[in-house]
């Protein structure tokens, strides 16, 4: 994610609602100022999440989400980094 994502609980929210849905995966902080996320679990809860880190918590600003499909890894829990 771009826009205005770090400094403003970005992180921390999509990891309470990826734990809230059972979604796995990790979201954390780029050195360019992004935020990149992975989720696994399923395509409703994934598309959840997508649609989510669109808008971002209260404070972000989001200007573009680059999404890409993968095959999953069998990732567990979440994590934030």
């Amino acid at each position: 994610m771009r826009g205005r994502v770090q400094g403003v609980g970005f992180r921390v929210s999509v990891a309470s609602r990826a734990q809230d849905r059972g979604v796995a995966g990790e979201a954390r902080n780029r050195p360019d100022g992004t935020v990149e996320a992975v989720f696994e679990g399923t395509p409703e809860d994934v598309e959840m999440l997508v649609a989510y880190v669109r808008e971002g918590p209260r404070g972000a600003f989001v200007e573009h989400v680059e999404v890409a499909d993968e095959e999953p890894e069998g990732l567990r829990g979440f994590q934030t980094r």
